[in-house]
């Protein structure tokens, strides 16, 4: 069967359009209908959301619904799920998996978690103490997870836990979803420097998991966690974002509107931070293209780090550029947030929000070891542990 190409695919959005009128359809109605019609991610095999198209092709589909004021899936709202947990289903998942989570996931039925990092294993990740100990079919997990943002309303959970510590660390590690509404799972707040708990600290006790759900092989837990960790770079490094969107837009918006506050010192760094914000939206865009042609690759780690430090140092301008009302922070109420928000409220949310920019999705030192080795070749650094059971490591 021939791709369709970008007529076909503008023939079916205005047949879905047609046959299922925004104005006059329920949006879950809707969006169902948009992925049984492959028109979800085109790239996506055909019955999965797709129709085996280019991935290039998916801006066609969106520009097509986006002028007829089409709902979207809320992305920011299920951004874990469709960012690390889809790809993963999708490389990795047998068929019954498949059909059982891509159309939730996407709809945004169901919302999706990631227990990965650890109290003692964060940026080395793969020193995860998190048991799995086989029982017939069923898993039983016990272990604590941490800064699992959207744990609290998520329904499902991609797990990654130790299966045989009688191996080196990066092997017997088993990669699980995890339903968060199973008895033994337990979510706690973690209030964050923002005053919010939008990050949480997982308690697994006595888990069980079946091994219907376990995504790859026994033991190969790392190879399929290294597919959600690259997507995930992407997802956070590699969104589309306009000229002047992200953290550089209120600055701008604020540098027009209010000349009374510009000084040249300011001015010369927010020219440098401008340029540098639409230098990575730019490279950004050539990594969307690069993904055209298979799985992202370490390059996302650089648009991470990119993201990162952009976003720290263009907020701290962005306070400083405010003078006294730079220090000021609206509200400290604890909330739990359903999304992630990198750029909301005021400019003391968004400074303070930044400085987990370099933490979460891999600490920034952890990244430039990974651009050093993978992207630029350098001498991998010495790692004393790496064929010693994890076991045996000291802890």
């Amino acid at each position: 069967m021939t791709a369709p190409d970008a007529a076909e695919l503008r023939r079916r959005t205005r047949e879905l359009l047609a046959e299922h009128p925004p104005a006059t359809t329920a949006r879950t109605d809707f969006l169902k209908a948009r992925f049984d019609a492959g028109l979800a991610w085109v790239h996506y095999p055909a019955g999965l959301g797709g129709l085996d198209a280019p991935r290039s092709l998916q801006p066609v589909v969106d520009a097509e619904l986006a002028a007829a004021d089409a709902p979207d899936n809320d992305p920011r709202r299920i951004g874990i799920g469709l960012g690390m947990a889809a790809p993963t289903v999708l490389g990795f998942g047998t068929d019954e998996q498949k059909q059982r989570f891509l159309r939730p996931l996407w709809v945004g039925e169901e919302v999706w978690c990631q227990l990965f990092s650890e109290p003692g294993a964060g940026s080395d990740l793969a020193a995860l103490g998190t048991r799995a100990v086989r029982d017939g079919d069923e898993w039983v997990v016990d272990g604590q997870k941490v800064w699992t943002s959207s744990a609290h309303v998520a329904r499902w959970a991609i797990l990654i836990a130790r299966t045989d510590p009688e191996v080196p660390k990066h092997r017997g590690i088993t990669y699980f979803v995890c339903d968060m509404t199973d008895p033994g799972v337990e979510v706690r707040p973690l209030r964050q420097i923002t005053g919010e708990a939008e990050f949480n600290e997982v308690f697994l006790t006595g888990v069980r998991i079946p091994d219907s759900r376990r995504l790859g092989a026994v033991g190969e837990g790392w190879k399929v966690a290294q597919t959600t960790l690259m997507n995930e770079r992407v997802s956070i490094g590699g969104s589309r974002i306009p000229r002047e969107g992200g953290m550089i837009g209120p600055v701008a918006r604020t540098w027009r509107e209010r000349p009374e506050l510009r000084t040249h010192d300011l001015h010369q760094r927010l020219l440098t931070l401008w340029v540098e914000a639409e230098v990575a939206r730019l490279a950004g865009e050539r990594l969307r293209q690069q993904l055209v042609a298979g799985q992202p690759g370490p390059e996302g780690s650089g648009m991470k780090l990119a993201f990162a430090r952009l976003n720290q140092e263009i907020s701290g301008l962005e306070v400083e550029l405010l003078g006294d009302e730079g220090l000021l922070y609206s509200d400290w109420t604890m909330r739990r947030p359903e999304l992630v928000d990198f750029t909301g409220r005021d400019a003391g949310y968004r400074y303070l929000r930044s400085k987990g920019n370099s933490i979460e999705g891999g600490t920034s030192e952890v990244l430039l070891n990974i651009v050093a080795e993978r992207v630029l070749g350098l001498p991998a650094e010495p790692r004393n542990d790496k064929d010693v059971a994890w076991k045996d490591l000291s802890r």
